[in-house]
């Protein structure tokens, strides 16, 4: 199995916290992490598993590294029925009427192109008491434990 860390962030934390998911994912299994604006959608592929970590910038929006994907996505509307993903969020809900939009509105897009969502969408939040990486990484695990069992 391949699975690709794809990061969408403002301030750095999506790509810290997708460099520790890179770093705990099983032996066995090829990995690769990038910042979302480096990938178009049309370089996915049904081969690899995509974890997305996106957080949210401002008003509940998609952060500027993510910009260049998203925007792609929305004004070609490719066809991504053979894309598996998964998606994790970072928000804080003390901004509880944008928490974690950016994550909710990348998902909802790959979704409209096809894209085939595994698992539910893992939610951090900065106000709780937790580090995301105590909550992404048993996230992860069971993604991972979904893909290999669908493949």
């Amino acid at each position: 199995m391949q699975v690709q860390f794809l990061h969408g962030t403002e301030m750095g934390n999506a790509e810290f916290l997708c460099e520790d998911l890179e770093n705990s994912v099983p032996e066995g299994i090829s990995t690769k992490c990038n910042s979302m604006e480096d990938v178009a959608p049309t370089d996915l592929n049904g081969d690899t598993l995509y974890v997305f970590v996106v957080s949210t910038y401002g008003a509940g929006d998609v952060p500027n590294t993510a910009q260049p994907f998203y925007e792609d996505l929305q004004a070609a509307k490719t066809d991504l029925s053979h894309v598996r993903f998964a998606m994790f969020g970072l928000g804080d809900s003390n901004f509880s009427d944008t928490f974690n939009q950016g994550s909710e509105k990348v998902m909802g897009l790959l979704e409209e192109c096809g894209a085939k969502r595994l698992g539910e969408r893992g939610l951090f939040d900065a106000s709780g008491p937790e580090m995301p990486e105590d909550i992404a990484e048993p996230w992860l695990q069971g993604i991972l434990e979904m893909a290999s069992q669908s493949t």
